[in-house]
C-alpha cells in the first residue's frame, strides 16, 4: 500500500487472444531512486486465476522509477502445449518461439503517495499497456 513517502505498484494481464485472464505469469519487480541509479531487484510473484498480480513486494522510499517483467514466453509454451496443436503462433514465428515478445518489460515513473495500475493487454504478437486505476 502507499504511503506519503513511497508509491505502489498493482497489474494485471489480459490474453486479448482468447479475451481471458492470463494466470500464473511471472511477474518480477526492480525499482531504482533517480534516472540514473542502478535498478534494485524487489522480487515478484505471478499472475492469479484472474489475471492479477496482488502482492508484489513494496516499493523503498525514494523510488522514482518503476520496472515490471513479465514472464511472456513461458505463458505462452504451456498454453499452446495445453492445445497440443500446431497454432498460427508457431506458424510465424521465428526459431520455433511460440511468441514473439519472449518477455515484456514497463518502465515507468512514479511519485510517493500514488497507485499505480498497469494493465497489460497480451497476445503472441504484441502488446499493449496503461495506467489503470
Amino acid at each position: 500500500m502507499s504511503t506519503s513517502t513511497t508509491a505502489f505498484v498493482s497489474t494485471h494481464i489480459l490474453d486479448t487472444s482468447v479475451g481471458r485472464p492470463a494466470g500464473d505469469v511471472a511477474v518480477r519487480l526492480a525499482a531504482r531512486a533517480g534516472r540514473e541509479a542502478d535498478w534494485q531487484a524487489l522480487g515478484g510473484s505471478a499472475t492469479d486465476a484472474d489475471g492479477r498480480c496482488k502482492d508484489l513486494p513494496a516499493l523503498p522510499e525514494g523510488t522514482t522509477h518503476v520496472r515490471l517483467d513479465f514472464d511472456t514466453e513461458t505463458y505462452f509454451a504451456k498454453k499452446q502445449a495445453a492445445a497440443q496443436q500446431d497454432a498460427p503462433a508457431l506458424r510465424d514465428s521465428e526459431n520455433g518461439r511460440p511468441v514473439f515478445f519472449p518477455e515484456v518489460t514497463i518502465t515507468f515513473a512514479v511519485v510517493p503517495g500514488e497507485h499505480y495500475h498497469v494493465p497489460l493487454l497480451l497476445n503472441p504478437f504484441g502488446y499493449s499497456v496503461y495506467r489503470g486505476s
